[in-house]
């Protein structure tokens, strides 16, 4: 809770305890890790220095390159566990999210790169009237998406927006859950991780009250899906995380001690782990078990049926010396 807090600190807003899904501004990250598609080995950061902003490649050793950026931006803030986003699967496009000295902003200003091996090129400034944050981007770049707050000082009152970044326009419907789309999810975002592909965003919410969450955005064809964890308690006192997907194995909800929570990523149905096998005893350790089924020890066993077979020999031979 107290990492929670400084990054709502750092943000410069004043959040309550609740917010929709999707909901609670996270603030653009400068320095850290920065931002880099699931499992690439290149990242980028953005550095403040007065006036500007330096834009760093790094690379398996180290930075790389880097260049001077007019205004003040960071890398867009994706859950509070320190995820980032706004570099698309592809890596081709990079989307940085600008800093605002008031609040609420009455604009948000974006800026939209071409990352280069040395460098990176500005396609587009955009500036957008209102208070958005960047959410996630599609896998091919084309499309953007933002949280719009449509009352700036109470970010309990949000929608989520889908941005057309090759025809600079702001698509017109909201983001919602088709299955229940009137349904209202309250919760602040913990963690977040991306599927392998850089297509499904999910992320792990908190309720103020009743079960966390799942909000899981498929990027490519606009869609979302809310996921209720029922029986688990607020991730913030249960240490819970996601764990990043691998192949089509299920969504992992862990916890301190392990998983908690499995959630199928095609149907979103939630299971719990199953226990582990009970270990198997040994055919000789069952075998050397003098005290299960009446069976004696393998050893013993053996020396019966010898004395048996010697009993049976010695019988024979009286009997052949009494004939004679």
């Amino acid at each position: 809770m107290r990492r929670m807090a400084i990054v709502i600190v750092a943000a410069g807003l004043a959040v309550p305890a609740v917010a929709r899904a999707d909901g609670a501004p996270v603030a653009p990250v400068q320095g850290g890790a920065g931002v880099g598609v699931p499992g690439g080995s290149v990242r980028y950061l953005t550095v403040d220095v007065p006036g500007w902003t330096v834009l760093e490649r790094v690379g398996t050793h180290g930075v790389d390159s880097w260049q001077n950026l007019r205004g003040q931006f960071g890398v867009p803030g994706a859950a509070f566990d320190g995820s980032t986003t706004g570099l698309s699967a592809d890596g081709h496009t990079l989307v940085l999210a600008g800093y605002s000295h008031r609040y609420p902003p009455r604009h948000t200003r974006l800026l939209v790169l071409s990352p280069r091996r040395f460098g990176a090129h500005v396609r587009d400034r955009l500036t957008l009237r209102g208070y958005f944050t960047v959410d996630a981007i599609s896998p091919d770049g084309r499309r953007l998406y933002l949280i719009h707050y449509t009352r700036p000082r109470d970010v309990l009152h949000y929608e989520v927006r889908a941005y057309d970044l090759p025809g600079r326009r702001l698509l017109a419907k909201p983001i919602v859950d088709p299955r229940e789309p009137g349904e209202k999810m309250q919760g602040l975002p913990f963690a977040r991780v991306m599927s392998p592909d850089g297509r499904w965003a999910y992320t792990l919410y908190s309720r103020a009250q009743g079960a966390p969450f799942i909000h899981a955005l498929d990027t490519r064809a606009g869609t979302a899906a809310c996921i209720d964890l029922d029986g688990l308690t607020n991730p913030g006192d249960a240490d819970l995380r996601l764990l990043p997907p691998r192949g089509d194995r299920p969504l992992v909800v862990a916890g301190a001690a392990g998983p908690v929570k499995l959630v199928d990523r095609r149907t979103f149905r939630v299971s719990d782990p199953s226990a582990p096998p009970k270990p198997r005893k040994s055919a000789a350790r069952h075998a050397a078990s003098p005290d299960r089924g009446g069976r004696l020890p393998w050893a013993a066993g053996a020396a019966l049926l010898a004395a048996i077979a010697l009993l049976g020999l010695t019988t024979r031979a009286a009997r052949a010396r009494s004939a004679a």
